[in-house]
């Protein structure tokens, strides 16, 4: 049954909308080019969104060029002002923008953990609040926020998880109370990341990759197909009690420790440091492990190391000034092998490398290879992208130390990238996010009569 014209016009204005969202200002003949439409049928969309209020003439285009076939149509981006907020253990970040996503204020809070949920769930809101105030926004229309811990899939709420703060649990519905009328929505953290590494970072041409999260805690994100997967219980990607080797213990259902998590979370990459004969971080945190890894790869480039190079048949390493080399060699994930007395070595020894640097990196990259090689076997995502704090921190180096490892583990061709957002991937997600939803309900056709 073909569409009426109604509905064939509002399906018409949508795709408009989209384009305008994607490629920025357009003339009313570039939206012809793009959308395929006729000049007249693009002529009365362009009259039509414009007296709606959601488009508007924001310029001209060509040097010489005036009159109508000039003007640039944009997206009014006040129509809707929107919220994204990365919830962490510690405190809260928060950001407001425009509907075409242009960042008009800030706010961050510190939240302690002896705070209550009362109190602490009110230091979020009001940070919240001051910051719509400072954008200018009457109110807000959406609210993302990206959180750790599992969402229910059957009713988007966070669910109670061992180890995080109950406020976070109450942050969502107080939100919803004191906005009236903002569509609030909450998703894992990690998976934000992806979506927002996968629309403006280091996997924009990716359609399948996992992101592998670095950061205070351990996380990972599966994108298949474009599609994120989030599992029957909202769990994929729960890397942190994935059981490795080089562990004195097994995680439970309540607690990671023993697990993935142990191996590469920031107070084990903090540990390791110190273990290598690095400076101590000042505190065993994702920006404090971050800045080890990133103090390692600064010393390791000064002193003229490179990261291995990829050749037919094998990896080519080239050793620096100090002598030392970062390409493995045989036998060097020393996570899991035994030493002669037949007892398995402490996760991360590493004595064989002479440089503490380049001895850090090398130990660093075999423990995340553990857990990505396990990913990779299950899914065979072909791309690997090292998030968080730590991942950025590692940039190149430490990506292509884990892909020499991966190699040589499996069989499945796989390239790891560091990611190009670190710490700022969740708010960029959830703000990707809260804008999809509000340009859904503002662009949407209304829906045909009789359904």
């Amino acid at each position: 049954m073909p569409a009426s014209p109604s509905t064939a016009r509002a399906l018409n204005d949508r795709l408009a909308l989209r384009l305008l969202q994607q490629e920025g200002p357009l003339t009313a003949g570039q939206l012809k080019q793009l959308t395929g439409l006729s000049r007249p049928t693009v002529a009365d969309l362009v009259d039509r969104l414009t007296a709606s209020g959601l488009i508007t003439v924001v310029g001209e285009t060509g040097e010489q060029r005036r009159g109508p076939n000039a003007r640039l149509y944009g997206i009014v981006a006040d129509r809707a002002h929107l919220a994204a907020l990365d919830v962490r253990t510690e405190g809260v970040f928060v950001l407001v923008s425009d509907l075409v996503g242009r960042v008009l204020a800030e706010a961050s809070v510190p939240i302690g953990p002896d705070a209550g949920t009362g109190p602490a769930v009110e230091q979020a809101v009001a940070a919240v609040e001051s910051a719509a105030k400072e954008a200018g926004a009457d109110r807000l229309h959406t609210v993302g926020i990206g959180a750790p811990g599992l969402i229910d899939p059957a009713t988007g709420d966070l669910r109670d998880s061992a180890g995080l703060p109950a406020w976070h649990r109450s942050l969502a519905a107080t939100l919803h109370d004191r906005l009236p009328g903002a569509r609030v929505t909450v998703e894992n953290e990690t998976n934000l990341a992806a979506l927002a590494e996968q629309r403006e970072g280091a996997a924009r041409d990716r359609d399948t990759f996992v992101l592998l999260w670095l950061g205070h805690g351990v996380g990972a994100a599966v994108v298949l197909d474009g599609s994120l997967r989030r599992g029957a219980s909202g769990g994929t990607g729960e890397i942190g009690f994935l059981p490795v080797p080089g562990t004195p213990t097994l995680p439970s259902g309540t607690d990671c420790a023993g697990g993935f998590h142990s191996l590469t979370g920031a107070a084990a990459v903090a540990s390791l440091a110190t273990e290598c004969g690095l400076p101590t971080p000042a505190a065993p945190d994702g920006p404090g492990a971050a800045e080890a890894v990133r103090a390692a790869v600064a010393q390791v480039g000064k002193a003229g190391e490179a990261v291995p190079m990829a050749v037919p048949g094998g990896v080519m390493p080239v050793a620096g000034r100090s002598g030392a080399v970062l390409a493995a060699r045989p036998g060097d994930v020393d996570v899991q092998r035994p030493n002669a007395s037949g007892e398995r070595p402490r996760a991360g020894r590493a004595d064989a490398e002479p440089d503490p640097a380049a001895r850090f990196l090398r130990v660093l990259a075999d423990r995340i290879a553990v857990g990505a090689a396990s990913v990779v076997a299950v899914l065979d995502p072909g791309c690997v992208v090292l998030g968080g704090e730590v991942g950025q921190a590692g940039g190149a180096m430490l990506a292509g130390l884990v892909e020499e490892r991966l190699r040589r583990m499996s069989p499945l061709v796989t390239e790891v990238r560091a990611s190009s957002l670190g710490g700022t991937a969740v708010l960029r997600g959830a703000l990707l996010t809260a804008r999809e939803r509000a340009q859904d309900e503002l662009f949407a056709p209304p829906e045909r009569p009789g359904r």
